[in-house]
């Protein structure tokens, strides 16, 4: 009902006739999603302009000002005592959605600041909404939503679904990066399917579909570095205890299992041959990186036995901030590659 409301810069007879008169005394003015609260100067400037200003929007059951405190304030600047209001009706926190939503859309703007803050609050009470349809409603980029949402303080209790701005539910890592990888089984089988055939066939959607097919042409990675992340995390909630049925290296310990290379990657071991790479100092570091972490299964099952029992927790801290550390080095140049086939087509 809230996503319904005509914006104040576009107010129609509709909207006019749900609208009524109300006293300033009776309005709730709290929750506002600007950090350093009203600006004095835009208050004096809507005081002193002869312009009609557009109905503000207010919270029915708690009579809060969801939209239009400045035009409140310099209404009492003026001396008046009653002002005209829009109603809406909601959950509280459906109404600091609506606020963040009007206030980065007409009359002054909200902060960076604000907007980082209000990103960070709707990431943690609607953890299951995706990146792009915060980021929308904030006015800020998804990538700035997915780095809140991993620096966020709920985000052990994140959902592994995300509802996007369609109201489509999708699911996250494992969920996620297992129906990409049936789309690229699909797609091997069936190299002339159509991308509706694909996505149906492999549960996922048209646009992921669309984005497997072309990461295979392009000898890309078909499963993003954030999903993979994300399902190195999922798998290691139970890290404590392996599970029943966890591979063993014989003599009771967890043995350590790779994930298999993708063999579009294959080539990937030609990189030290690259010139361009050999001779430059920081292309030398990156190849020198890339070597120091080339181990097989066995020679990584010989590293994580040889970390003593009291040191377990304090070695898998290390090796997750290495992960996380090279999944954002992944990102950066993945977010690259993609600037590149844009620029390209």
């Amino acid at each position: 009902m809230l996503e319904a409301l005509p914006g104040p810069a576009t107010r129609t007879d509709q909207e006019a006739r749900r609208t009524r008169s109300v006293p300033i005394g009776t309005l709730v003015i709290s929750d506002s999603p600007r950090i350093a609260g009203e600006n004095a100067e835009h208050i004096r400037v809507l005081a002193e302009s002869d312009l009609a200003w557009p109905p503000i929007t207010v919270h029915r059951p708690t009579m809060r000002v969801v939209d239009g405190v400045h035009r409140v304030r310099a209404a009492l600047l003026r001396g008046e005592e009653r002002i005209e209001a829009a109603f809406v009706d909601g959950t509280v926190e459906e109404a600091f959605v609506l606020a963040v939503r009007l206030n980065t859309r007409h009359g002054m703007p909200l902060s960076r600041a604000d907007r980082t803050a209000a990103a960070t609050r709707l990431v943690e009470s609607r953890p299951r909404w995706s990146n792009r349809r915060i980021a929308e409603i904030v006015g800020v980029s998804p990538t700035t939503v997915a780095t809140l949402r991993d620096r966020s303080t709920g985000r052990t209790g994140q959902s592994n679904v995300r509802a996007g701005r369609d109201g489509r539910v999708r699911p996250l890592g494992a969920g996620a990066a297992e129906g990409r990888r049936r789309a690229v089984r699909v797609i091997r089988s069936r190299p002339d399917a159509s991308l509706r055939e694909i996505a149906a066939e492999a549960g996922v959607a048209v646009a992921t579909a669309r984005d497997v097919r072309q990461r295979l042409r392009v000898g890309e990675d078909p499963v993003p570095p954030r999903l993979r992340a994300a399902e190195v995390r999922d798998s290691g909630r139970g890290e404590a205890s392996p599970a029943a049925g966890t591979p063993s290296a014989g003599d009771g310990k967890p043995a350590v299992t790779l994930p298999p290379e993708p063999a579009a990657h294959a080539s990937a071991r030609s990189l030290r041959k690259d010139p361009s790479l050999r001779f430059s100092e920081a292309g030398r570091t990156l190849l020198r990186l890339w070597s120091a972490h080339a181990l097989d299964a066995d020679q990584w099952q010989v590293l994580a036995d040889s970390v003593p029992t009291h040191r377990l927790s304090d070695a898998t801290w290390a090796a997750r901030r290495c992960a996380e550390q090279w999944l954002c080095f992944a990102r950066g140049m993945e977010e690259r590659a993609a600037l590149v086939r844009d620029r390209a087509s």
